[in-house]
């Protein structure tokens, strides 16, 4: 299918997503300063670089795993009917784990993996997103720790894609799309 031609406009620097990942680690290695071991559970695809450069930052006993629900497809709104794709592989029950979700839009896909890690019985459950859109917010799921509010712009960059482009972005940049007489 062919693409309407588009630009990116930076919203969040480089600089401003590390200084940011910083501070939030500090605050989670104060919520699990107690932990044996902090299940870090990365929602795919989105989140696999903010994931990654948090969990660098944590000095903690840390074990990663991933979790990858959609509700998106290659398209620029939620379908609001969640599916998991791929489940994390280890056993939570008793375990303190923190969710990593790169953007909260609706809710939709939180609050369902919410429910089913709570339903694992984890000793503890957090969540921390890069990104919130509250104006978008069809449930009340909310994280825990929140990197940045957004306004309501179509994001990528730092891992979140369009259409599985624009993964591999440094920073967090809006979609603009182009008139015909601007292409």
């Amino acid at each position: 299918m062919p693409q309407r031609p588009y630009v990116i406009d930076e919203l969040i620097s480089a600089k401003a997503i590390a200084a940011r990942i910083e501070a939030l680690s500090r605050a989670i290695k104060t919520e699990f300063k107690d932990t044996d071991k902090l299940v870090v559970v990365g929602l795919l695809r989105g989140s696999f670089v903010f994931i990654a450069d948090l969990v660098r930052e944590l000095d903690l006993p840390v074990e990663v795993d991933f979790l990858e629900a959609s509700s998106y497809g290659d398209g620029m709104e939620s379908s609001r009917e969640v599916r998991i794709l791929k489940d994390i592989r280890g056993q939570i029950e008793g375990r303190d784990v923190l969710v990593v979700e790169d953007i909260i839009d609706t809710g939709f896909t939180l609050e369902h993996v919410l429910h089913l890690l709570q339903s694992r019985k984890p000793r503890k459950l957090r969540t921390i997103a890069l990104l919130d859109k509250p104006t978008r917010r069809e449930t009340g799921v909310k994280a825990d720790w929140i990197g940045f509010e957004i306004p309501d712009e179509f994001v990528v960059g730092y891992g979140i894609d369009f259409a599985q482009r624009n993964r591999n972005l440094p920073f967090i940049g809006c979609v603009r799309f182009l008139a015909e007489n601007e292409a």
